[in-house]
Formats: structure tokens, sequence, C-alpha cells
């Protein structure tokens, strides 16, 4: 991509932003002061700013543009679709071509009998969804106490009320309310580099288990209707779960008749090698996966709920004569998102991008993983193309830095001066690049970190902060 003759009116664009769109996550004082980043065009693995300012994108947008920037084959379908008819209501029986086909697609991907897809445009539409027709499919079986639902501390499921209130982020919980009084519970996250002192990842492990059986009894397993997980915990510090840990929670789950979700809005469509990680990664057939992000690489606000055989046949029964299933979107199904979907999806298989992702995600993993030799870097941890940086003011401790230091800002603003965008969450920095990152760009990525890391630490040796 061509970074001459940029025209874009920066300080006009800056200032309607600023004046007029609240953000995502908006650090209000931040963003009165500095506004935001203007981003003006993208290719490959590159984002631009509108300045000309080229930057590696090592987040890939918001862990989704899971097949690069620039794909003309899918800016073409969605083009050629959007001409040929741009939307129908799904609603009753209606369909559109798009739509069928990737359900069927999806069907084909997913593990075991997951072969039925309810469409959404967001992971948190997704959730909503399975927690929706969890409490309706109890309701069907005649069990209408068994509602309530267990997540883990750190974990991330979305940001409409209800996925939020499913989500463990205390941070996002700050100032809002949450969903259910009592409906929602939180067992430990599993992050072994914070297991307890003296404590094996074997024995974590069984500790965990024990501690979500221990929970499931206490609330009554005749009221615990499901348990929603990430495979690899994602916003909440990429956090990879101890060996075995997600198939024996799942075993927990089937053993009280509860529905195993796996919430793979991250994991899903190639980030760890897979198109689905449940099964091939961690041996699990979930009763519902919630998949959006990567489905079509953010080329169209696109999530599927996937449902199993089992669970569709209970909750495909009509409750009364005439009653319809009355859940939906007017946006669900939606032809254009659909036909982004199966292209994304069509380049995934032909250019084996999953492959790659196995073939050249470890080598990701390696060179994040030299980053351990520095003084202020605690762990480094995740898998293939998904990991973080934790960093620490005392390794020996595991001790953080004081929130007002802001360091996982100061190492994201380091590598932003160096061209690479990195994603700061507190003392984290997270890493969730395109999936066709080569080793060359691997390593830029690899070494920016580095050198950022070293000159944060230089200022704040100059401020007088010291890592241990």
């Amino acid at each position: 991509m061509s970074l001459q003759n940029f025209q874009y009116n920066t300080k006009e664009i800056w200032q309607k932003d600023k004046d007029h769109h609240l953000h995502p996550w908006t650090d209000f004082p931040t963003f009165e002061k500095e506004g935001s980043m203007i981003l003006a065009e993208s290719d490959g693995a590159h984002v631009i700013d509108s300045e000309g300012n080229q930057y590696l994108d090592g987040i890939g947008g918001l862990w989704c543009v899971n097949v690069g920037y620039g794909r003309d084959e899918i800016a073409q379908a969605m083009a050629d679709q959007a001409r040929r008819m741009v939307y129908y209501s799904s609603f009753g029986p209606h369909t559109s071509i798009p739509a069928a086909e990737l359900a069927h697609k999806l069907a084909e991907l997913s593990p075991g009998t997951l072969n039925h897809v309810f469409f959404g445009t967001g992971g948190s539409m997704a959730n909503d969804t399975a927690v929706r027709m969890i409490h309706f499919y109890f309701n069907r079986l005649g069990k209408p106490a068994k509602k309530k639902i267990i997540t883990r501390h750190d974990g991330y499921h979305g940001s409409t009320y209800m996925a939020m209130s499913l989500t463990g982020v205390a941070f996002d919980h700050q100032g809002f309310d949450l969903v259910g009084d009592d409906l929602i519970h939180r067992v430990s996250c599993p992050n072994v580099y914070r297991r307890p002192d003296g404590m094996t990842e074997a024995e974590y492990c069984d500790h965990l288990i024990e501690e979500f059986r221990d929970k499931i009894e206490q609330i009554g397993p005749d009221n615990v209707a499901a348990y929603f997980a990430e495979p690899i915990m994602g916003a909440g510090g990429v956090i990879v779960p101890p060996e075995g840990y997600n198939k024996r929670m799942h075993e927990v789950c089937k053993e009280y008749g509860m529905i195993y979700v796996s919430d793979e809005v991250v994991t899903a469509f190639g980030r760890l090698g897979h198109f689905f990680a449940s099964k091939d990664v961690f041996d699990i057939e979930p009763d519902i996966i919630t998949s959006a992000k990567g489905i079509s690489s953010a080329y169209a606000p696109l999530s599927a709920t996937l449902i199993s055989d089992p669970f569709y046949d209970v909750i495909s029964v009509p409750q009364s004569e005439g009653a319809m299933f009355t859940h939906g979107f007017t946006y669900s199904g939606h032809p254009v998102c659909c036909a982004a979907g199966l292209k994304n999806i069509e380049i995934m298989e032909r250019e084996d991008i999953c492959g790659h992702v196995r073939e050249v995600g470890p080598y990701l993993e390696e060179r994040l993983g030299e980053l351990n030799d520095l003084p202020i870097v605690g762990d480094v941890r995740g898998s293939h193309f998904m990991m973080c940086v934790e960093n620490v003011a005392d390794k020996e401790t595991k001790a953080l830095f004081d929130a007002d230091v802001h360091i996982g800002n100061r190492i994201a603003d380091a590598c932003e001066a160096r061209g690479v965008l990195v994603r700061p969450i507190a003392h984290l920095n997270v890493l969730s690049p395109p999936l066709i990152l080569t080793r060359s760009q691997i390593d830029q990525l690899a070494d920016t970190l580095r050198e950022s890391i070293l000159a944060v630490m230089d200022d704040l040796s100059k401020d007088g902060i010291r890592a241990a």
C-alpha cells in the first residue's frame, strides 16, 4: 500500500471524534486531553494512521482481523451480496443463501454434534443468546429452578448487560450494576503463574476442580444450569489453565447435568491453530460454543452460537400450540455479514492459515519467551497467536508496580513510537496479531517489545522507580 498523497484532515477528524464519539473503554481524562489516533488505511498485517505512519498490528484489531487487512476477495463478496440482496429478515420461515451456507459450513467445522447455529453480530450477543437459551432449555425440561450460572474471576464474556455480568474482570464492573441478584457465581481464575506458593501445577488443578465441585454443592446441583469458560482466557490476562483442567471441568459439568458453554469468541477461527479449539486443543465437546471475531476476520459484524443436537432436540419442541422460539435480532443471519464469513473461511482453508499458525505460532512463543530475562518481565504466557507479557516490580515476589505507574501503557506507547501496536491491560501487554504474520514480522514484534521495555525501564530509573 502506498503511503503517498495522504489527504486526510487529521486535525478536523480528531476534533469531531473528540467532541462526539463515545469510545468503548474510554479513559475520559486522557481522552479529553489527547483524543485518539486516527487510523485511516490498512494492508496485510499493518495499519496506517491519517498522517501516513505505518504500524505492525500486534493486536489484530481486537483479537479479530485473523486473515489480515485488505482482502479484496472478502470486500468483493460483500459488495456482490449487497447488490444481489442486501437484507431480508431471517425471522420465521425466511432465510438467505449466505446464512444457510454458512450455518452448514460451521456445522461441518464444529466438533461433535454442534449442528445448529444461531447468528448474531458480536460475542456479547452470542453469550447473551446462550444464557437465554439455557434458561429456556431447563424450563422445557421442567426444571425452572435450574438457572444459576458459574463463571470465573477474570473471565471475559462481553459488554452487554448480561455478558458483562458473566464477566469476572472486577475492573470492568466499577460503577456499573450487574444483572440478577445471585444469578451468577464465580470460581477462581486458573492462573498457574499466581497459584499458591508451594503448590505444583497438578495440585493446583486438583484444587480448582475441588473448588468447582464445592461451589456447585453450595449453590445446589438442582439450581446450577451452566458453566461458561474461555478455553484460554483472553482479556482477563491470556490465562492458560493447568494441564487437563478444561477436560476435568467439562466432566464435572456432565456429572451434575450442567450445560458447558465454551466461549470461543477469541480462540476460534485459527488463533490457536484450529477452527475450534475446544476439541482439537483441549479434547472437549461442549454443549454450546459461542464465537465471533475471527468468524469474519472483522470484515463485518458477525457471531454464531452453536448448539448440540441433544440441546436442540429439547428447545425445538413447542411448549404449547402455536408457541414459537421467540428469540432473535433484526440482523441475525445478515446476508452480507454471512457472505463475509463464508469468504473468510474459504480463504483460511485455501491458504491453510490454521496450519500456518500451528507452524509459526511456536516461534512467536519462543521469541516472546526470550523477554523473560528482563528484570520487569514476570511471566510470558499464551499459545500460538494469543500471547501476554506480565510486567512486575519484583520478579521474586511477583509484586506489581503501583497503578499510577501505568506500566502496560508506558510499554505500549513506547512500542507505538517504534511502529508496533500492542495492547495494554493494566500491568499486562497482550498480543493477538493477524494470523498471517511471518517470522520476520514476529522478529520485529519481539525485538520492538524488548527495546520498548528497556526504554521504559530506563525512564522508570530516571524517575526513581526501580524494579527489584
